[in-house]
């Protein structure tokens, strides 16, 4: 046991990074990336409530590997991570529904050392939802929620109860570009104590034909949840975006090895975002970026690790390499 560590009674706590609906960065992102010459938004924006039940069953789809490629991985090393770290306390960045985390959490009772769930997630709904559950699931669990992005808000997390694993599954970290991947994790780093560790999940380097198919499913689910941005554009800031008149598109980037999916205007339109006081036009053809998804190496996501202050600690991944959970600790 950490010297932290102290004994609490079971309870769950929601705290509130967001002190208003203007401290989302939604205004501020669509006026900035809607008038640069290529055009783009940052994927968190899908992830209003249909966003994220349109997600759920991306991540059931036959071609979206990711998911219970990862889920695999966790079930086979969850004991061997949580006995090497002797963790107590679980922090997740981008929490959701928690479904993954129940691996580690099962693995952490097993073990005794289970004291405290730590989420931050944009969705209140989400996070006291899943906490309830816990509490429930997990006799004498703590569950501390706090509501607000894991980017700008890692500073507004409770203070430490006992170890902590920080956990950030899903592949999101390939969400960053490269520099901003770098800063995000130092700022992780900045969280962690000598015996603390980060538990990353990454997807891997792979076929082209197998990437792009988990990003363009013949269900055209994924194209749903790429059209719904703009559904959130409309809601939140007014706009008259048609997004039936937008076609989904998946590619790959060979140069950067990464994934991007964009919405393609099928004809020359102009749209308008009263909220924010802004006119788009669109000439026929042009496109929006919506997400960039990285797919590592080992060496690339060493140097990215390195470079924020942290060490691989252990690396855990499936019989074909297309996922990796990497285990990291600061290096000072």
């Amino acid at each position: 046991m950490s010297p932290r560590t102290r004994t609490a009674p079971p309870q769950i706590t929601i705290d509130h990074a967001f002190e208003d609906a203007a401290m989302r960065t939604l205004p501020e992102d669509a006026l900035d990336g809607l008038t640069q010459p290529f055009k783009e938004l940052p994927p968190k924006h899908f992830y209003d409530a249909r966003g994220a039940a349109l997600f759920e069953q991306i991540c059931e789809l036959p071609e979206y590997y990711p998911t219970r490629t990862e889920r695999a991985i966790l079930e086979r090393a969850a004991d061997e991570i949580v006995a090497s770290t002797g963790a107590g306390e679980l922090v997740e960045l981008g929490s959701g529904s928690a479904t993954k985390t129940r691996v580690l959490l099962d693995a952490m009772a097993r073990a005794g050392t289970l004291e405290r769930y730590v989420a931050i997630d944009v969705t209140e709904s989400a996070v006291r939802e899943s906490g309830l559950q816990l509490i429930e699931e997990y006799p004498g669990l703590s569950v501390h929620g706090l509501i607000g992005d894991f980017e700008r808000h890692l500073d507004r997390l409770p203070a430490p109860r006992a170890r902590r694993l920080v956990v950030f599954l899903g592949g999101t970290i390939g969400n960053f570009r490269p520099g901003a991947r770098r800063r995000f994790l130092r700022a992780i780093c900045a969280l962690l104590e000598r015996d603390d560790r980060l538990l990353l999940g990454t997807d891997l380097v792979k076929d082209r034909a197998t990437l792009i198919a988990a990003y363009d499913d013949q269900a055209g689910i994924t194209a749903r949840f790429n059209r719904n941005m703009l559904r959130v554009l409309n809601r939140e800031l007014g706009g008259d975006f048609a997004p039936d008149e937008f076609d989904h598109v998946a590619l790959f980037d060979d140069r950067n090895e990464w994934i991007e999916m964009r919405l393609r205007a099928r004809s020359r339109q102009t749209v308008t975002l009263p909220v924010i006081g802004l006119q788009v036009d669109f000439a026929a053809g042009e496109e929006l970026r919506t997400e960039i998804s990285a797919k590592f190496t080992r060496a690339r996501l060493e140097a990215d690790l390195a470079a924020a202050g942290l060490a691989l600690d252990g690396w855990y991944t499936d019989p074909r390499d297309w996922f990796a959970l990497s285990l990291a600790r600061r290096v000072v």
